[in-house]
């Protein structure tokens, strides 16, 4: 237990900036360090946690690369829920929240670009007497 609470204690305090992201039901936790350009998703690299889906990486980095400050940043994230489509526009979200603490200015570029708006659309529910949200029973005359 104390050796825990030492190792927690020898952790540099580092500077960062903060945002919360939201798409579907995913949530993420961002976290912008002064830094590289890394991205570290869930304790696992960007490149490791998405696998070979190079989409989701450049959705990530877009708020980054769109601020010219791609190579100054480097982002840790905790995403909770969804698939990796939404936890990757919830990184997305929350890397652009993030970047308005670091810098009020870039609203206006974020804002265009549609990355401060949480995307609401997610799935709607079943309704009873049908098979899915809409898809109804087939009809039969007799």
């Amino acid at each position: 237990m104390e050796a825990r609470a030492a190792q927690q204690t020898q952790r540099p305090k580092e500077r960062y900036y903060y945002g919360v992201g939201r798409r579907k039901t995913s949530v993420a936790r961002v976290r912008l360090y002064p830094g590289s350009g890394r991205f570290v998703i869930n304790n696992r690299p960007a490149e490791e946690y998405f696998g070979g889906r190079e989409l989701y990486r450049v959705m990530i980095a877009e708020p980054l690369r769109l601020t010219n400050l791609l190579d100054q940043f480097e982002v840790r994230a905790r995403v909770v829920g969804g698939g990796l489509s939404g936890q990757a526009g919830a990184v997305r979200h929350g890397i652009a929240r993030a970047l308005l603490r670091f810098n009020e200015e870039l609203k206006p570029v974020l804002r265009r670009a549609g990355l401060l708006t949480r995307d609401p659309r997610v799935k709607e529910r079943k309704k009873p007497g049908l098979k899915r949200a809409r898809k109804a029973p087939q009809y039969t005359k007799r």
